[in-house]
């Protein structure tokens, strides 16, 4: 609902500005669901002023998950239906446990995807599968998600944690101006055409080639060790 969408948005914005958070986990409490999505009831009898807004209230979330300068994983832990897919399809990573359940069931209730399916779901896995998945609101399992690009990896529900958290720990040690870049260039690369990309990749370049982590990383290569990235 409504105040879960705000208080999400909260930690997110406490997190991006933490300084001692470099990676952002988002995953549902045990192991029966990610998120199911929108309470509908709180959509029942919305004026269209009012539907509209309850979908960009959705829509800032994601939209913030995706600029977050800090990578964030998604561990999908079951069902992840409506806004519990669009949701994980915001998020850098997904990683996803064998049990998971994957759809956009809105058309089964007279209603459409309103926080960013029809637009990130096309961009996952091609306007054919999207319009078959939304059109019939069918769900999906969690091999399927993977093979049609819309889960990095599946794993046992048992191992989901751990391979969350190898996966995190690795970001960690990664340096976080530079993967701050990267996501935004990633991000952008679908809206924007490939000279405009470039130049703001080259941007990007010579601003963390200044970067006293570059430094420390060039540094640790040639003396063989582990590098200890500051986000300097």
């Amino acid at each position: 609902n409504q105040e879960t969408i705000i208080e999400i948005s909260n930690r997110i914005e406490d997190a991006e500005k933490d300084e001692n958070v470099h990676v952002i986990v988002i995953t549902g409490a045990g192991d029966r669901a990610f998120s199911a999505g929108a309470d509908l009831r709180m959509m029942k009898g919305a004026s269209p002023v009012k539907g509209a807004e309850l979908s960009r209230v959705g829509q800032r979330l994601t939209t913030q998950i995706e600029a977050c300068g800090k990578p964030v994983i998604a561990a999908i832990n079951g069902y992840a239906l409506g806004g519990g897919i669009e949701l994980a399809m915001a998020c850098d990573i997904r990683i996803a446990s064998e049990n998971a359940q994957i759809g956009q069931p809105e058309m089964n209730v007279g209603l459409i995807p309103g926080w960013g399916g029809t637009q990130r779901l096309p961009r996952f896995v091609g306007k054919g599968i999207a319009k078959e998945m939304i059109f019939t609101g069918k769900r999906i399992d969690a091999r399927a998600a993977e093979r049609h690009g819309l889960v990095n990896m599946v794993v046992p529900p048992d191992q989901l944690n751990a391979k969350v958290k190898e996966l995190a720990v690795e970001l960690t040690g990664k340096p976080p101006i530079a993967l701050k870049y990267c996501k935004k260039l990633i991000n952008d690369s679908t809206e924007t055409n490939p000279e405009a990309g470039f130049w703001e990749e080259a941007e990007a370049f010579g601003l963390v080639a200044s970067t006293e982590d570059f430094n420390e990383g060039v540094n640790a290569f040639l003396e063989k060790r582990k590098p200890q990235y500051k986000g300097k």
